[in-house]
């Protein structure tokens, strides 16, 4: 069962805002290369949904992200060079006086899908029926190339692959970076009670 992300209600605002903006920009570098959040994460993870994903180009590789109090928290990095997404949807629930408060953003839910460049994940949890084409398992983090600046930590278990498909894609996420991301029909909505989206 997929924990479920909150937030303190005095964090409403920083946590609406950021909200807005992962799903708008849904691609910083450490020092060893890697290519995951180049920010301190907040104390909570979010979910994305799709009825698919589609990607060109994919990277994937263990690495931790930290939070303001200094905790360490290991994550999966997935890096698509291109990416579509059939019916995308972003939820992150908040605690209020006065109950679950749900923050959710919706967009390529009509002919024109979501559109993400250069995407790179910090996840938890990522499910659904994938398949990969020209797949590479095993290969050291440090000499993924499938997508610019996509290496991560030299020695590191990593894999690559042409392209991905996943459909019924469901991702837990604390981090989620781009070059650009296009939102078609973009809906956001903010409601009582818990609508989050799986």
């Amino acid at each position: 069962m997929v924990e479920q992300g909150r937030v303190r209600w005095k964090r409403f605002a920083l946590v609406f805002v950021p909200a807005i903006a992962i799903a708008s920009v849904l691609v910083g570098a450490t020092a060893e290369g890697a290519i995951g959040a180049s920010f301190v994460v907040s104390g909570d993870t979010f979910k994305v949904s799709a009825d698919k994903l589609q990607g060109q180009g994919f990277v994937q590789y263990g690495s931790l992200v930290q939070n303001k109090k200094g905790r360490k928290i290991p994550v999966a990095v997935s890096g698509i060079r291109h990416a579509t997404l059939t019916n995308m949807c972003q939820t992150v629930l908040v605690d209020s006086p006065v109950g679950a408060v749900t923050i959710k953003l919706t967009a390529g839910t009509g002919k024109n899908p979501v559109v993400a460049e250069n995407m790179i994940v910090d996840a938890s949890q990522l499910q659904g029926n994938a398949v990969f084409t020209r797949i590479q398992v095993g290969r050291d983090a440090g000499t993924l190339d499938a997508v610019s600046g996509g290496a991560g930590p030299s020695g590191m278990f990593g894999q690559q692959a042409s392209a991905v498909s996943i459909t019924g894609f469901k991702q837990v996420s604390w981090a989620v970076n781009a070059a650009t991301f296009k939102l078609p029909g973009l809906k956001l909505t903010v409601e009582p009670g818990k609508h989050e989206c799986f």
